[in-house]
């Protein structure tokens, strides 16, 4: 009997979890589509008519969401992508509480609790856990802290859970991706310039994504100066705290970021 590959993917409806989905499906996967928005959800499926891709209405954020994903899966899955995220930018200090719990709720405790409630299908597969960070899951950046917290952390789950499942079969790639043009952008845009950052297509990093997961690598970073800068900063911070440091101090950085402050 044939085996059907099934990839879930959570934050599925649009942005990096929409293009996840369609190369998934170019890859023989069936996936399972995971998001808040029901139309959403029925747009990604629409580009992959090929493929019997199921949709599941979930906030991962809940208990109740993560119950229907389970549901879902079935005793069976291939790989879980861990990619629902949520993002603030501006000054710590303009940083309410409710965005910083929505953060650390959508981009660090959801993938644990996801992945938690999964590993018996995951076994049953000896499937692969990837996890969508953040190049800012290594080099932290002024004005995104908390987001660049939660990815910090989220790479730090990725390392204690591959140790911690070597042996089982399962696996755990870790994938960090820049800046990626979405509609998440637009939280962001008027820094894109003075911060210097390099934007890649949702279909670049999927499509990297992918390469590594297949390839059952333990971490994918982006080509380019970025992977550099990794680097640096896990041999030599004090050099990343004086360019970064110059750059958030610069008067066009603060400039552009009088618009979000005052949002």
């Amino acid at each position: 009997m044939t085996h059907t590959m099934t990839a879930l993917i959570t934050g599925a409806g649009s942005g990096i979890g929409r293009a996840l989905a369609i190369e998934a499906a170019r890859r023989g996967y069936t996936p399972i589509l995971v998001g808040r928005t029901k139309s959403s959800l029925l747009e990604t499926q629409a580009l992959v008519p090929d493929v019997q891709a199921r949709i599941v209405v979930a906030d991962v954020t809940t208990a109740e969401g993560r119950h229907a994903i389970v549901e879902a899966a079935g005793h069976r899955l291939d790989v879980l992508i861990n990619n629902a995220g949520t993002l603030s930018v501006g000054h710590l200090r303009d940083t309410d509480d409710a965005a910083l719990e929505q953060m650390c709720a959508t981009n660090l405790v959801a993938p644990m609790a996801v992945t938690r409630d999964l590993l018996p299908a995951l076994r049953q597969a000896q499937g692969r856990v990837a996890n969508i960070g953040s190049v800012f899951g290594d080099i932290a950046y002024p004005f995104f802290a908390a987001y660049s917290a939660t990815k910090f952390g989220l790479r730090g789950f990725s390392d204690a859970l591959r140790r911690e499942l070597s042996g089982s079969g399962v696996g755990v790639t870790y994938i960090a991706p820049r800046a990626t043009r979405t509609a998440a952008e637009a939280e962001f845009a008027a820094l894109v310039e003075p911060l210097a950052m390099t934007l890649d297509s949702a279909e670049q990093v999927a499509a990297e994504a992918w390469a590594a997961i297949k390839a059952g690598r333990r971490e994918s970073f982006p080509r380019g100066k970025e992977r550099l800068f990794v680097k640096v900063q896990r041999l030599f911070p004090s050099l990343v705290d004086r360019s970064v440091g110059a750059q958030a101090r610069d008067t066009r950085t603060l400039r552009a970021l009088e618009p979000v402050s005052k949002a």
